[in-house]
């Protein structure tokens, strides 16, 4: 099977949209990230779920979890004071992930290799004509047990 046969349409923002709507765009649709383009609308890298919630989460909170209990949970409030009047670039992680990318033709092996290797939880699949879609950790894995969905 190859990539172009299990590839889907996913959502993309560009390094310049607004991150708090990004972020609800990933909370809304429980995406693992969000794959970020440049203004040619060409993929240049993710936004992993894992990279937003780590903006909640105080430097120091992150160095030692223990102190995370004495911290009111108003996450909420902490997402959109951290995200207001940003874009998607100023958000990314520095420096931002490498954008995992297979060729249409590739074997779903290896989308799982370079998947793998990249730690991404998406890879774009790029053809002649640009972005085919996406393929997800989870659409990988359902495919890879026989599940067509």
């Amino acid at each position: 099977m190859k990539a172009e046969q299990i590839a889907e349409e996913f959502p993309v923002v560009a390094l310049d949209s607004n991150a708090l709507d990004a972020v609800r765009l990933l909370a809304t649709h429980r995406l693992p990230g969000l794959l970020v383009t440049d203004s040619a609308g060409t993929p240049v890298t993710i936004l992993p779920a894992s990279q937003v919630v780590k903006l909640v989460v105080p430097p120091y909170v992150q160095e030692d979890p223990s102190l995370a209990g004495v911290l009111s949970e108003s996450m909420a409030d902490r997402i959109a004071d951290k995200l207001g009047g940003k874009s998607v670039q100023e958000v990314l992680p520095k420096p931002p992930p490498d954008m995992a990318t297979v060729k249409s033709d590739d074997t779903i092996v290896e989308v799982a290799a370079i998947m793998a290797r990249n730690r991404s939880p998406l890879v774009c699949v790029m053809g002649g004509e640009g972005l085919v879609g996406v393929i997800t950790a989870a659409r990988l894995l359902g495919v890879a047990l026989g599940s067509p969905h």
